[in-house]
């Protein structure tokens, strides 16, 4: 496990890592005509604002010494990764599909691994200037009015401040919330949703992009997230820990058991989340 000591100087590196990659992310989001599209081996797009922001976060996180796996870097063999017990797992831009269609709905995650388990992370929503957090797994953070800053640079006292404690909510949404993706859904995602109105009859489905489905549920505005189609590690860790943080919870489908990673393959199984408030359908 990371000691305070690791922890105070390291968190800090991720939260402007991220930051920072917002940044440029909203520069092209914002004024490029053009983003430069293209397609990744699983047909899932590309963007210059995905390739920078990778390049940005490789760069500052360079300075932790520690190995970084992320969505847009080089394809890292089992056989070199297997052995690492610290890295940083990031997702640059999680939600490129939104990006692209010009909603905001899309993230920046930065998730530092022990031992192969998330035990910090930030999510940085961008467009909304929102950044949620958490430092170990027993709590998580929401820090609003965040904006990019290319040459952030914030020191841990600063980034603690007016950060309000997650969840936000009480407890459960009167009729319960699911979330779902935007775009990537499947005939299984419904009939899910089927079997939880068969006990939450009045169940309303909310559609959202990227990990931000993890930082509602830690907010409580939303009590269920299922997904059923295809997901990488990097698209989960950094709001699982969030999640867990804030009382929720991860589960894959149709075991219920804790997601696992840095494995051979890095494709996730199907899962559920549950909100802090909200009980396990089995």
């Amino acid at each position: 496990m990371l000691t305070e000591e690791q922890r105070d100087y390291l968190f800090p590196k991720a939260y402007n890592a991220a930051i920072r990659a917002g940044a440029a992310i909203l520069e092209i989001y914002e004024h490029e005509a053009e983003y430069d599209i293209s397609l990744k081996k699983d047909n899932s797009p590309i963007t210059m604002a995905d390739r920078r922001a990778h390049n940005i976060i490789k760069e500052y996180l360079a300075q932790t010494r520690i190995p970084l796996l992320s969505e847009e870097g080089r394809e890292m063999l089992y056989e070199e990764r297997r052995r690492w017990d610290l890295f940083w797992m990031v997702d640059p831009l999680d939600g490129t599909k939104e990006f692209i269609k010009g909603n905001g709905e899309f993230t920046v995650n930065i998730a530092l691994l022990a031992d192969n388990k998330p035990v910090m992370s930030v999510i940085y929503v961008p467009y909304v200037k929102k950044m949620y957090f958490s430092i170990r797994d027993d709590e998580s953070w929401l820090k609003e009015d965040v904006n990019a800053d290319p040459d952030a640079e914030y020191p841990m006292d600063i980034i603690i401040g007016n950060a309000q404690s997650l969840p936000l909510a009480k407890g459960m949404n009167k009729p319960i919330r699911i979330g779902i993706s935007r775009s990537h859904n499947t005939e299984e995602t419904f009939k899910c949703i089927n079997m939880i109105k068969l006990k939450y009859p009045d169940a309303q489905v909310v559609e959202q992009g990227s990990s931000y489905k993890f930082c509602l549920l830690a907010e409580g505005t939303i009590d269920i997230y299922v997904r059923t189609t295809n997901t990488y590690e990097w698209d989960t860790a950094a709001g699982e820990v969030i999640l867990k943080g804030a009382g929720g919870r991860t589960l894959s489908l149709p075991g219920y058991e804790e997601l696992e990673y840095n494995k051979l393959s890095l494709l996730n199984p199907n899962f559920i989340c549950f909100s802090k408030y909200m009980p396990r359908l089995k």
